[in-house]
């Protein structure tokens, strides 16, 4: 695989800005919403974690803490170009070692229908039935760490 680095980061950072107009790409243009327009205050208490190439930030997501020891995997991206070469298991990896350290035992999330298989590849199960949000087919997923 190409050599690439996860990093942790917080909101105060260069990183976040970046991983900010990711989402943005990625996750919001498409359906025709704006990031920019919601209140992201919240992502302060959040964890975040991306992978860089090169210094360039290639892949996203976020993990929101939980009141038990478990927390919610949301915003996951990667850049296209980069998708299909192992950068989002990779991701995914890291996240749940350096979960497992903070004594955290679940990870819950809700997967668009389609990146479902993925998450399945990863040991991540389906729970309950298929759910829109924001005009896209969902399904709650979850793995005990």
């Amino acid at each position: 695989m190409m050599n690439t680095e996860v990093v942790e980061f917080d909101v105060h950072s260069e990183l976040y800005q970046a991983a900010c107009l990711l989402r943005q790409e990625i996750l919001r243009l498409p359906i025709g919403l704006d990031l920019f327009a919601e209140d992201l205050s919240q992502e302060n208490n959040c964890r975040h974690f991306g992978v860089l190439s090169n210094k360039q930030l290639i892949a996203y997501l976020l993990i929101v803490p939980q009141a038990d020891k478990s927390v919610t995997l949301r915003q996951m991206c990667v850049v296209e170009a980069y998708r299909g070469q192992g950068v989002g298991r990779r991701l995914i990896q890291h996240i749940e070692e350096s979960l497992k350290q903070s004594e955290i035992e679940m990870i819950e999330l809700a997967a668009r229908v389609q990146a479902v298989p993925f998450y399945e590849r990863l040991g991540y199960r389906c729970v309950g039935e298929e759910f829109d949000s924001v005009g896209i087919p969902h399904r709650k997923m979850d793995k005990i760490l």
